[in-house]
């Protein structure tokens, strides 16, 4: 551990302690060890261009044809993802009941296979996809495979894996033709669009659901922000609400966050060594 580390480790003790009820906000940063990509750079700025919007994805029907595609050569690997000590460390730190509630940003549900409980998925899981009409619910790996069915040549792309399941297709004429002639698997039961079960750039997150959250965060002792720059306003709010009640909070995270002037410690660097330095630390 080096002396950075070691100040960083003394100054989260200080605050998180073994009768401390922890309240979690989870982000990308947390994923990355786990081989899967983030949206922003240390500055909080994005690295690609900004993810297709709910809106975009139920109008547009090339644009919607292209997220399929992007997504059938990125799901493998991205379902594939095991997590990381990250995870390992939260899910320990729930089991002797530091952790109360965790609310994760990232849609791989990585913290639940790390054995991690009470998880409030906040932008949904890419597991799954409904029908946007009559809520029928299918595996995403149902559907990959009627997607591969129906368009034999998605099988044969190969591109650069992209955060989320995406993948950066290139887009060129032939690519385009194929594109327009894609068949994309609808609903089983009303023939309507089926959409990934997360919320999309742009939507909201169901109003219960960010409800359930903030109950979980008023019964906090701390509120400890790991991997996320909350540039998002969804991960945002958390911050502003403890703030606004002299809530501790502790972020974690290599780069700039939205909230570094609410925080009551900063800690910059990877999430992975902190984490575990914390979970050893307070359950040896």
């Amino acid at each position: 551990m080096t002396k950075s580390d070691a100040t960083n480790a003394k100054q989260l003790l200080d605050i998180i302690t073994s009768d401390t009820k922890v309240f979690v906000l989870s982000g990308a940063g947390v994923s990355t060890a786990s081989g899967l990509g983030d949206y922003r750079d240390s500055k909080g700025q994005w690295k690609r261009a900004q993810p297709i919007t709910g809106q975009v994805f139920r109008t547009d029907v090339l644009a919607r044809h292209r997220y399929w595609a992007r997504s059938s050569v990125g799901w493998p690997a991205f379902s594939q993802a095991q997590p990381n000590q990250s995870h390992a460390a939260l899910a320990q730190l729930e089991r002797v009941g530091i952790v109360q509630s965790l609310v994760t940003q990232n849609v791989d549900e990585l913290h639940q296979r790390a054995g991690h409980e009470t998880v409030i998925d906040l932008h949904g899981v890419l597991s799954s996809v409904s029908c946007i009409n009559c809520g029928f619910k299918q595996s995403r790996n149902e559907f990959q495979q009627r997607l591969l069915e129906n368009n034999a040549w998605l099988g044969k792309l190969n591109a650069r894996y992209a955060p989320d399941g995406d993948a950066d297709l290139e887009t060129d004429a032939l690519m385009l033709e194929k594109l327009a002639s894609m068949q994309i698997p609808n609903c089983p039961q009303c023939e309507d669009l089926l959409k990934p079960d997360v919320v999309f750039f742009g939507e909201s997150v169901p109003k219960t659901r960010v409800e359930q959250a903030m109950r979980q965060l008023n019964d906090a002792d701390v509120l400890l922000v790991t991997g996320s720059s909350l540039m998002v306003y969804s991960g945002f709010r958390f911050c502003r609400d403890a703030h606004q009640r002299n809530q501790p909070i502790v972020i974690i995270n290599d780069g700039v966050t939205r909230a570094d002037e609410l925080a009551t410690l900063k800690v910059s660097g990877d999430c992975t060594t902190q984490l575990s330095h914390l979970a050893n630390a307070l359950t040896e």
